[in-house]
């Protein structure tokens, strides 16, 4: 497995992760007393679709930048 596909990868199990966290905080806000630092959490995982989003994004620009071969086929 090369690079970019690791990074694709992680990227689409923050996503999941992101997608619990946010679940939950609604969850934990729901109840009679909510714990308010509860509601950053999903913050981490956010912070880190972020940056690999923007790898993921900038991708086949760099290819171009490069002159290499741009792969739209996403293998």
């Amino acid at each position: 497995m090369n690079w970019n596909k690791w990074i694709r990868q992680i990227h689409r199990w923050l996503s999941i992760a992101f997608t619990v966290t946010v679940v939950a905080t609604f969850v934990a806000l729901a109840q009679e007393e909510p714990v308010v630092w509860v509601s950053y959490v999903p913050l981490l995982p956010l912070a880190l679709l972020l940056s690999t989003g923007l790898y993921l994004f900038v991708l086949p620009y760099a290819a171009r930048w490069r002159g290499g071969r741009v792969n739209t086929r996403g293998n």
